[in-house]
């Protein structure tokens, strides 16, 4: 009887010993379980920082810099290099990165005084996160304004879905159809929770200039039987018999007849195409923080900045990349906007007043081109 309680002790005993080596064995996965998630939420929560002067250092003659980085310590990216006096070709130097640094805070602050002033960053105006797209393994976010570098950053975020340069260059896939088989349409919530160490960007432009774009690349070289073909069609069909003698001989709309449309849509409350919206109800940048607001006039220097700034200077060059098709100098577009109305041109202002005001931009100079309302210009 004694001996068979001392078996039932010792295999009691032995249950012990395993149960407390399984509990050690287990112990450190669940502390490292622990870690990695105190780490996810240090990410998510992290603040992020840009440049100051006293960020750059100097070893040995060249100066470092940390490109972009966030108060966590272990999420600190990889540092790039300036070379004393020289830097690596396409990437700006110490000096121009610290001037275009300043320009995108000004620009930054701008924006979000104009928010404000304007009564846009309330939460009754929604988000719209439909046209962003999310890198994850390089930390960018994109809202992708349609002529305004599209076609260049476009070819850059599928380089950066690891579509080969290659592949890209024989292709006959639409860009933005390859980018949205890698990048999926986010949420905003998505696009908040990446912004944590991410960089969010967008390209903006004159908001006539990247009108005048859009109507010579969709509506003068629309491709025959198009969606924008068949657009044109209507417009000559709606509009042409409106104007005044002689009539346009033009096979596609004359740009009055294309600002005419485009006006009507406005009143009757239409959704317009997407090369044409504003691109303030495409990004909703009053809602959505921007870290880097890249202009065209200054695109060359912008994208460079950026590229360092992301860690991208191995991965993309800051080339241009345009499809669109004729030409679209200064003479073109002041050409183009000498055929309208003031009247028209101030349907244009009211359409595009956010994308003007919030930017900077302005349209002052566009009256001395526009004819009066009294004119007989057909």
């Amino acid at each position: 009887m004694a001996m068979g309680r001392r078996n039932l002790s010792m295999m009691r005993l032995g249950r012990c010993v395993a149960f407390l080596a399984a509990a050690a064995c287990l112990l450190p996965f669940t502390i490292l379980l622990m870690v990695a998630d105190q780490q996810y939420n240090l990410t998510y929560n992290s603040k992020r920082v840009f440049y100051q002067e006293s960020d750059f250092y100097k070893i040995n003659g060249t100066y470092y810099a940390p490109a972009y980085t966030i108060t966590t310590p272990t999420l600190l990216r990889n540092q790039f290099v300036y070379d004393n006096g020289t830097h690596e070709e396409g990437l700006l130097t110490r000096e121009k990165f610290m001037e275009v640094n300043a320009r995108m805070e000004a620009r930054r602050e701008f924006l979000k005084s104009e928010c404000s002033r304007l009564g846009l960053d309330s939460s009754s105006h929604k988000a719209n996160a439909w046209e962003y797209l999310i890198n994850r393994q390089y930390h960018v976010i994109w809202c992708n304004v349609f002529k305004a570098a599209s076609t260049s950053w476009m070819y850059n975020f599928n380089l950066m879905a690891n579509y080969s340069a290659t592949f890209l260059a024989i292709t006959k896939e639409v860009p933005l159809v390859l980018a949205r088989k890698k990048y999926a349409r986010p949420t905003v919530e998505m696009i908040k929770k990446a912004q944590a160490d991410s960089i969010t960007f967008l390209i903006v432009r004159h908001p006539l200039e990247r009108l005048a774009s859009a109507y010579n690349d969709k509506i003068v070289h629309a491709w025959p039987k198009s969606f924008h073909d068949k657009m044109g069609r209507l417009i000559i069909k709606k509009y042409r018999k409106t104007l005044k003698k002689p009539a346009p001989t033009e096979k596609y709309p004359v740009f009055e007849e294309f600002v005419s449309y485009i006006l009507d849509e406005v009143r009757a409350k239409r959704s317009l195409d997407m090369h044409w919206t504003p691109y303030t109800h495409f990004c909703t940048p009053c809602r959505i923080n921007f870290d880097v607001i890249l202009k065209f006039e200054t695109l060359e220097d912008d994208q460079k900045y950026l590229i360092q700034l992301a860690h991208l200077q191995d991965i993309i060059k800051p080339e241009w990349r345009n499809s669109g098709k004729g030409t679209n100098t200064l003479n073109n577009i002041n050409h183009l906007y000498s055929r309208l109305k003031k009247s028209q041109l101030e349907g244009l202002y009211r359409l595009y007043r956010n994308d003007f005001q919030l930017f900077n931009y302005t349209i002052d100079s566009y009256y001395e081109i526009v004819q009066d309302d009294s004119s007989n210009h057909g």
